[in-house]
């Protein structure tokens, strides 16, 4: 009877579409025991850029193995991935700076000094060849140019900006989190051209777009997926992601958005059409894996974690503690479908 029941469950869950089909197919271990954040694919030359603490470890795809360290990158946040300069764009945190690096031989080509602080995500726009750092503590975001690595201009923001995506074409989109706001720039301009409530969207974080449909993913801290118009700012729907999200990524071929929830789950979104979204499987990672990069090549998904040992009780200096990582235990997971 029970075999019976177990089989009707699984065909129930096919026939609606939430049969798991992604799971964890490996860990790369990567060595150091400081945090992370954002993850960045050279889909090109098929490297990890893998944000560490301090520094940046580059992971070959090809054989998993890290290749190269790039140092003095205090504070990590943000990598930037521009082919057609080959180099790499870091934001450094700490050190109010950009790292800029050879793409192929991983060198130092300059370090920039700029005015916004704690600069933390940031975005290549390839249609203009300006590089959008978006800075934490002053709510504003710094434009470089990424043929001369000079700074062009500062934005400001009136909000505390997070993740970015372009449309290609000359528009750029930006997560305010404490405002639950997208505000868009003109990439020709650098004026903000718009501002959009994603009501009841609350703290939006990653964020990612269908080129195709021109519809927004934006995640939120308040467990909602918020799909927006480009066109107008519009909500399209909304729909329940889990605990701890901090990025998105949108599969262009498969037509799904993942969101990685930090509590160790990804949430699969499926477009149906530009209309119509449902969620159609949860896939369990690892707790604190809330950072995502996508592979366009291998259509492979990659997240940062490690383990946690126990976590301090609450002080008057840190009302908010953190659990201690535990020592050499830094992974990267790699999720794919076995479709």
């Amino acid at each position: 009877m029970k075999k019976i029941i177990s089989l009707l469950v699984i065909s129930f869950c096919i026939s609606n579409g939430i049969a798991q089909t992604y799971k964890v197919s490996k860990k790369i271990n990567i060595v150091g025991d400081e945090g992370w954040d954002y993850l960045a694919v050279d889909d090109v030359n098929q490297h990890l850029f893998v944000s560490h603490g301090s520094v940046v470890n580059v992971i070959d795809l090809k054989t998993d193995k890290t290749i190269a360290t790039i140092p003095d990158t205090k504070g990590v946040h943000g990598i930037a991935i521009a082919n057609d300069l080959n180099k790499a764009f870091i934001t450094d945190g700490k050190d109010n700076a950009v790292t800029i690096v050879n793409l192929t031989t991983f060198e130092l080509i300059e370090k920039v000094t700029i005015e916004g602080q704690k600069p933390d995500a940031l975005l290549y726009d390839k249609f203009t060849q300006k590089v959008f750092t978006y800075n934490a503590k002053s709510n504003d975001a710094t434009v470089l140019d990424a043929v001369t690595n000079k700074v062009i201009k500062t934005i400001p923001l009136e909000g505390k900006p997070e993740f970015s995506v372009t449309n290609t074409k000359g528009l750029i989109y930006i997560n305010i989190e404490d405002k639950n706001q997208i505000k868009t720039i003109d990439a020709k301009t650098l004026e903000v051209t718009a501002t959009w409530s994603i009501a009841p969207g609350d703290e939006p974080s990653g964020l990612a777009i269908d080129l195709e449909t021109n519809r927004l993913f934006s995640v939120c801290g308040n467990n909602l997926m918020v799909i927006v118009d480009a066109a107008n700012g519009k909500v399209i729907t909304t729909l329940p992601i889990e605990d701890g999200c901090d990025g998105v990524a949108f599969d262009t071929k498969k037509k799904l958005a993942f969101s990685s929830n930090g509590i160790g789950t990804i949430t699969v979104v499926k477009e149906e059409n530009a209309n119509t979204f449902s969620v159609q499987e949860t896939v369990k990672t690892q707790k604190g894996a809330r950072t995502i990069a996508l592979n366009k090549t291998t259509n492979q998904l990659y997240l940062s974690t490690a383990d946690f040992g126990a976590k301090p009780e609450p002080t008057t200096e840190k009302p908010k503690p953190r659990a201690s990582l535990m020592p050499n235990s830094f992974v990267v997971l790699v999720v794919e479908s076995s479709k």
